[in-house]
C-alpha cells in the first residue's frame, strides 16, 4: 500500500522518510491534575469538564507534533490512562477487582474477564474524528492489540488465550471499521505482549487476520512490538497481514538489526531512532546514523522513523526536542540521497 498520501504537498524532497510517533506522549502538568479532580467523588469537576480539559490536551498536543514537523501525528493519547485498563472499561465482559503489583512497587489494574467479551460502543471515534478535525496532517491512531489485550488480563471465561484474543480481535475489527469509516488511513496495532511470549506468533497473526478482514487497501495497517528478541518471531512475521512492522532497536544500540537481514525483509520497516529511556535529545547527527541503520534493511521508500516507543515518561520539553531532531534528521537524508550522497544497503525499487 503507497505511503505517499502522507507525503506532505510541500515536502521539500524527492525521496521521503515517514516520520511519526509510536503513540503516548507527556501529558500537560495541569491535565494530571485535573484528572485528580474528576476523579475525586467529592468534587464537582464534571464529565463535560472533563471532556474539554481532554479536548484541549489534544489539541496541544496534536499541534505540538505538527509543530516538530511529523508527517503522521498522533493526540498523545491524552485521554487514554494506560493501553490495556482504557480498552478494557470500554469492553463487555471485563470488569476490575484492584490493581496487582508487577515489579517493585509498580502497580497495574489488571482486569478480568469474568463473561463472553462483546463490543458495546465505539470506543476511538470520537478521539479520531476531533484529533482529525484539529490537524493540518494525517493522523495516525494506535490501538492496543488483541492479544495483549487477553494476555495481559486474567481469563476467567473462556478455555484459553487464543479463544479469547481471537475472540477480541473480531472486536477490534469492528472498531476499525468504524474508524476507517471516520476517515482514518493509519491504524497501529500495539502487541507488546508478542515480546514476552514470542511462541505465541501464530495466535497474533490469527488475530490480524481477523482485524484486516474487509478494510480498504488504502488503509495503511502497522504492528508494533517492542523489548524482545525479534530473533524469535522473525522471520515468521514476514507472513502477518501488515504493511509496516515497527521495531525499537535504538535501545538496544541496535544489536538486532540483523535479524531483519535474512531473509529479506519485505514489508515496510518503521524504526525506532530515539531511545525512549534515555532523558537527553540526541543529535540530529546521531540520529541521522540511526535512520541510515534502517537503509540496511529496506530502501527509503519503504521506511518510516519514530522514537523507539512511547515518549510519555519523558519530560516534555525532552519528547519535543527528540521529535523535532528525528524529522530535521530525517529531511537531511532524504536530501544526501537525492544528491546520491548516501548509499543504501537495501536495494531502491523502480519507480
Amino acid at each position: 500500500m503507497s505511503r505517499e498520501q502522507f507525503r506532505p504537498a510541500d515536502h521539500p524532497n524527492e525521496h521521503f522518510i515517514l516520520t511519526t510517533v509510536v503513540g503516548s506522549y507527556p501529558k500537560p502538568k495541569w491535565l494530571d491534575r485535573v484528572r485528580e479532580l474528576h476523579d475525586d467523588p467529592e468534587g464537582d469537576f464534571d464529565d463535560g469538564e472533563w471532556e474539554e480539559a481532554t479536548d484541549d490536551a489534544a489539541r496541544i498536543i496534536t499541534h505540538e507534533h505538527e509543530r516538530a514537523g511529523l508527517d503522521a501525528v498522533v493526540d498523545g493519547e491524552m485521554r487514554r490512562n494506560e493501553m490495556v485498563e482504557f480498552f478494557a472499561d470500554r469492553i463487555e465482559g471485563y470488569e476490575f477487582n484492584g490493581p496487582v503489583k508487577v515489579w517493585g512497587h509498580n502497580y497495574f489494574d489488571k482486569p478480568s474477564v469474568v463473561n463472553d467479551v462483546e463490543y458495546d460502543d465505539s470506543w476511538l471515534v470520537s478521539e479520531f474524528e476531533f484529533t482529525d478535525g484539529v490537524a493540518d496532517r494525517p493522523v495516525k491512531v494506535p490501538i492496543t492489540g488483541p492479544y495483549t489485550l487477553a494476555s495481559w488480563s486474567f481469563n476467567e471465561a473462556y478455555d484459553d488465550d487464543r479463544e479469547l484474543a481471537l475472540a477480541l480481535a473480531d472486536l477490534v475489527n469492528e472498531e476499525i471499521q468504524k474508524l476507517v469509516d471516520a476517515g482514518a488511513r493509519y491504524i497501529q496495532i500495539d502487541e507488546p505482549a508478542l515480546a514476552t511470549t514470542p511462541d505465541d506468533h501464530a495466535i497474533v497473526g490469527e488475530a490480524l487476520d481477523r482485524i484486516v478482514a474487509d478494510l480498504p487497501e488504502e488503509v495503511r495497517i502497522g504492528l508494533h512490538v517492542c523489548y524482545g528478541d525479534y530473533s524469535r518471531i522473525y522471520p515468521e512475521i514476514l507472513e502477518f497481514p501488515i504493511d509496516e512492522f515497527d521495531v525499537e532497536l535504538a535501545n538496544g544500540d541496535y544489536e538486532q538489526l540483523d535479524v531483519f537481514k535474512e531473509p529479506e525483509f519485505d514489508l515496510d520497516l518503521a524504526l525506532g531512532v530515539t531511545d525512549v529511556h534515555v532523558g537527553e535529545v540526541e543529535s540530529v547527527a546521531t540520529i541521522k546514523a540511526n535512520i541510515q541503520k534502517g537503509l540496511e534493511i529496506v530502501p527509503p521508500e519503504r521506511l518510516t522513523v519514530s522514537p523507539d516507543c512511547g515518549v510519555k515518561l519523558l519530560p516534555r520539553d525532552v519528547a519535543y526536542g527528540k521529535m523535532e531532531n528525528m524529522v530535521t534528521a530525517a529531511r537531511e537524508v532524504e536530501r544526501e540521497l537525492d544528491a546520491g550522497e548516501i548509499e543504501v544497503g537495501a536495494a531502491v525499487a523502480d519507480d
